[in-house]
C-alpha cells in the first residue's frame, strides 16, 4: 500500500505542478487537457507498485447490478440538484442564467455561438442535464475508472482490511482529497483563490466532499464487485457539478466555499446524510453478525 502511495502521489502532483505553470502562463485550455491523463495515475500508481488489476471486477454485470447502477447513474442528479436548491435558498441573488459563468471560461463570443445555433442559455442548460441524466454518467465512467481502480478497486480494500470498514472509509477520503491539494493551491481547484483562509480552507473543506462521496462509491462497489459502477457514480458526479456553477454568478467570493458546487459546505449536506445512512446501515450489519456468532 505505500509503495502504491508513493508512486501515485508523486506522479499526480508533478502532473499537478504543471497545470499550475499553464494556468499562471495563461494555458488553461491545455491544463485543462492534462487533468484528464491525471485521473488514470491511480491505475498506473497500481501496476508501477507491483499490483495486479485482475479481481477488480472488469467484466460488467448488467442484469444482476442494474439496481446499482441506476442508483449510481442518477443518485448525483438528485443529490446534487438538492444540494444546490439549499445553496440559493440562502442566496437566491446568487442564481443566475445570464451566461456569466460560460463567458468567463469560454469568452465574450460564445453566448453568440449558442445563438447561432438556436439556443438560448437556459435551454443550454436543460440540455446540459438532460445529458447529465443520459450519456455523460457512460462517457465519463471511461476516464473515472482510473481513479476508481486505484481507490475503490486497491487502496479502499487495503484501508478497510487494515483498519476496519468505517475507519479505512475515513482514511479513504482524507487520502482521495490530500491528492487533489495542488491544484486546490495552484488554480483554485473548486473553490477559486477569492476567499478567506486560501487554500488550506478549501483542502480541509474538500475531505468533506471525498469522504462522503468515497463511502457512497465504495458502497456501490461492494455491492456490485464491478469496479464500472462506482466509475459511473464518479463520472455522473463529475458531469452534474460544472452544471450548478454554470447557474451561479462567478464572483461570490468566500460563499463558493459553501456551494453551489458539491464540494461546497452547504451544497454537500445531501453527500452527508446519505454515506451517514450508508454507516448506519453497516453498523447495524455488523451488530447482528456479533449475534449470529
Amino acid at each position: 500500500m505505500e509503495k502504491f502511495l508513493i508512486w501515485t502521489f508523486t506522479f499526480s502532483w508533478i502532473i499537478q505542478a504543471g497545470v499550475g505553470i499553464l494556468y499562471k502562463y495563461d494555458l488553461e485550455m491545455i491544463g485543462r487537457f492534462l487533468m484528464i491523463p491525471l485521473m488514470y495515475i491511480p491505475l498506473i500508481g497500481v501496476l508501477v507498485s507491483g499490483n495486479k488489476l485482475a479481481g477488480m471486477g472488469w467484466k460488467p454485470e448488467i442484469k444482476s447490478n442494474i439496481k446499482y447502477i441506476l442508483i449510481a447513474w442518477f443518485s448525483p442528479a438528485i443529490l446534487i440538484f438538492i444540494g444546490v436548491v439549499l445553496y440559493f435558498l440562502f442566496f437566491p441573488s446568487h442564481f443566475d442564467l445570464s451566461g456569466e459563468y460560460m463567458v468567463e471560461i469560454a469568452g465574450p463570443k460564445v453566448l453568440e455561438q449558442l445563438k447561432e445555433k438556436g439556443l438560448t442559455y437556459g435551454k443550454y442548460i436543460i440540455v446540459s442535464i438532460i445529458n447529465c441524466l443520459t450519456y455523460a454518467p457512460l462517457f465519463n465512467m471511461f476516464v473515472a475508472v482510473g481513479e476508481e481502480a486505484g481507490w475503490r478497486g486497491y487502496l479502499y480494500p487495503k484501508l478497510k482490511e487494515k483498519y476496519g470498514k468505517i475507519q479505512g472509509w475515513l482514511y479513504g477520503g482524507i487520502i482521495w482529497s490530500i491528492w487533489h491539494w495542488p491544484i486546490i493551491w495552484f488554480i483554485g481547484y473548486e473553490y477559486g483563490k477569492d476567499y478567506v483562509g486560501f487554500p488550506v480552507v478549501g483542502m480541509l473543506l474538500f475531505c468533506i466532499f471525498t469522504t462522503t462521496s468515497g463511502i457512497i462509491c465504495d458502497w456501490l462497489y461492494e455491492r456490485t464487485h464491478c469496479i464500472w459502477v462506482p466509475s459511473i457514480i464518479h463520472g455522473a458526479i463529475n458531469a452534474s457539478a460544472t452544471v450548478t456553477l454554470a447557474v451561479c454568478i462567478t464572483n461570490v467570493g468566500s460563499k463558493r466555499l459553501l456551494g453551489p458546487g458539491p464540494m461546497g459546505l452547504i451544497s454537500v449536506i445531501p453527500f452527508v446524510l446519505f454515506s451517514i445512512v450508508i454507516i448506519i446501515q453497516e453498523k447495524k450489519k455488523e451488530k447482528n453478525s456479533l449475534k449470529n456468532e
